[in-house]
């Protein structure tokens, strides 16, 4: 059977057991339909980048199925009549990715060390000690100014 993935935004405004049964609600018809859905990522409240229907953010899931086409047809039907469903994408792939998606793995990694770390500043250490190469620009506003000699 072909594989395919499938990624969805549900509304901003429904809550996570309602995304849950959502996620099974569309699982169970390409299940009934004699496909498996191999993988399910729920990926959370994310921002959209324009809104869609009055909503700015939507509820992201990522299902990677193997499935014949009738039951990705009936699928993205359901997805259609759906009024919590804002988008949906299903492409065929040539095989299933294995482990975290990509979104996941950058999430991960972003809620890494500190952000010096991430941007390779970490070795620079605090401004403080950076002040000695500064050049001179001339006195500061709260140092008297230097007598002139003439």
């Amino acid at each position: 059977m072909p594989y395919y993935e499938c990624v969805f935004i549900a509304r901003q405004d429904i809550s996570a057991p309602q995304v849950e049964a959502l996620t099974t609600a569309f699982s169970d018809i390409i299940v009934k339909d004699g496909g498996k859905v191999t993988k399910t990522e729920q990926w959370g409240l994310r921002n959209l980048a324009y809104r869609i229907k009055k909503n700015k953010k939507g509820h992201y899931v990522l299902f990677n199925i193997d499935a014949p086409a009738a039951a990705i047809n009936e699928m993205e039907r359901n997805m259609r009549l759906h009024e919590d469903i804002l988008r949906f994408m299903t492409v065929k792939v040539e095989e299933l990715e294995e482990g975290p998606s990509a979104i996941l793995r950058r999430d991960e990694r972003d809620t890494g060390e500190g952000r010096g770390e991430r941007f390779g500043r970490s070795d620079r250490g605090d401004r403080s000690d950076r002040g000695s190469d500064r050049p001179h620009r001339g006195p500061r506003r709260d140092e008297a100014p230097e007598a002139v000699e003439q």
